[in-house]
């Protein structure tokens, strides 16, 4: 099949598309990546067919109204300015599109591109496979990962009401953008909320979950339709090797702990870096810090700390003695692999559910929210991670269970269904 994996979002959004698409290229599939133009570079090194969608997803989280959001935590007052970013693009986006899905036998949608998708498999008649990296499908076991995580189990009626008023919220923030496209440039009505979750293009075919049925199984009220594949997990070529710098450190000491936030930018990096570090001196760990997007940093760094770029985690986390993170998807999928206990120090969206996960699964201390976050609370977390012999126990435990899973083969293996009964 001629395959258009529309993806967007951060790396950690986009990233793990890239290893579907490899997995389903090596069985014979002819596999476009539809996706923004910061990732141009790692499609191209993993030799997919790359398709650019307009937009520097750095640049709209580095912006200071972003930054200063992130900070506060605030899900609603981002998601408003994430849907009026997503208006002044939503156009281009549906141009860009438009050309890279002609011609493909199916489309593969993430949670970030659902509503744009839908539009161009309605546009072109293009079988639409809805696949996400965190749950999405309304259910009574869970409430929704995309609202603030309550402490006390409020019942599955409550849970079932949160997800749908959850993807009612997002379609009313984002649909003046895509309704924009699908008039403008697909020639297409204005369409109802619920019409992308539900569309005729996805009628008869499954859903795909990314991540471990180890993690989150698939709750009761699920259907057969919905497949917990496993992790998409991207691993570093062959050829890949750290740097001497990093291996110098790795070997001079006991395993460092860690610490990066990925995506999340920071209004005031400097103040950041002094409160890990104060964190890190109450505790006498040594430690790798990453700066990314979030700009931490420090002109003279202790000898106990190491800055380092954008490292495989793959390769990374399996010898350092604990993941600090925001708690995005992919970085919590690496650390929950890599067996170690993870601290997230969640900042919005569905961080602050797998924040929750990592604690609820004993893999981790609780997380703690970034506008919450002071030297005393990561100390504690940090000496518990690192001390907690059966925290470390159920930790690597869990890895084992995730390392002998296959989530790209067993999403492919249901592609090739979905093949066998379109053809």
């Amino acid at each position: 099949m001629r395959i258009a994996i529309i993806a967007l979002g951060s790396r950690g959004d986009v990233q793990p598309y890239i290893a579907l698409g490899l997995g389903l290229k090596k069985t014979g599939h002819t596999v476009r990546l539809v996706t923004q133009e910061d990732y141009e570079a790692l499609v191209v090194s993993h030799n997919l067919d790359f398709w650019c969608m307009r937009g520097n997803v750095q640049e709209a989280l580095e912006s200071r109204e972003m930054r200063e959001l992130l900070e506060k935590g605030n899900f609603l007052a981002i998601m408003k300015l994430m849907a009026e970013k997503t208006r002044r693009a939503s156009v281009q986006w549906a141009e860009d599109g438009l050309i890279a899905c002609q011609g493909m036998d199916l489309l593969i949608t993430s949670m970030g591109s659902i509503f744009i998708g839908a539009a161009f498999a309605e546009k072109l008649n293009i079988p639409l496979l809805q696949t996400y990296l965190a749950p999405f499908t309304p259910t009574k076991a869970f409430p929704s990962v995309l609202l603030p995580q309550f402490p006390l189990n409020l019942g599955g009626a409550f849970n079932l009401i949160s997800h749908k008023v959850t993807r009612l919220l997002a379609w009313w923030g984002f649909e003046p953008a895509y309704n924009l496209a699908r008039q403008r440039v697909l020639g297409l009505p204005p369409t109802s909320f619920s019409r992308p979750f539900h569309s005729d293009h996805s009628k008869g075919l499954p859903t795909l979950y990314g991540f471990s049925p180890s993690v989150i199984p698939a709750p009761a009220d699920w259907g057969d339709d919905i497949h917990v594949t496993g992790y998409w997990f991207l691993d570093p070529p062959d050829d890949w090797t750290p740097p001497p710098a990093l291996l110098d450190f790795l070997q001079a000491g006991s395993p460092p702990v860690y610490i990066g936030f990925g995506s999340m930018s920071s209004r005031k990096p400097r103040v950041t870096t002094d409160l890990v570090i104060k964190a890190l001196k109450k505790t006498n760990q040594r430690a790798l810090l990453f700066s990314g997007w979030s700009g931490l940093h420090k002109e003279v760094l202790p000898a106990s700390v190491l800055m380092i770029d954008s490292t495989p985690h793959a390769w990374l986390f399996p010898r350092v003695a604990a993941v600090i993170h925001h708690g995005g998807a992919g970085t919590t999928a690496a650390g929950l692999r890599a067996g170690v206990p993870s601290i997230v120090i969640p900042f919005f969206g569905d961080q602050p559910f797998w924040g929750q996960r990592v604690g609820d699964l004993g893999v981790g201390p609780s997380p703690i929210p970034r506008q919450k976050l002071t030297v005393d609370l990561l100390a504690q977390a940090i000496q518990e991670a690192v001390t907690n012999t059966n925290m470390r126990q159920r930790a690597a435990k869990l890895g084992l269970k995730i390392q002998a899973e296959d989530g790209i083969a067993n999403a492919v293996d249901i592609i090739r269904r979905i093949e066998e009964s379109i053809s």
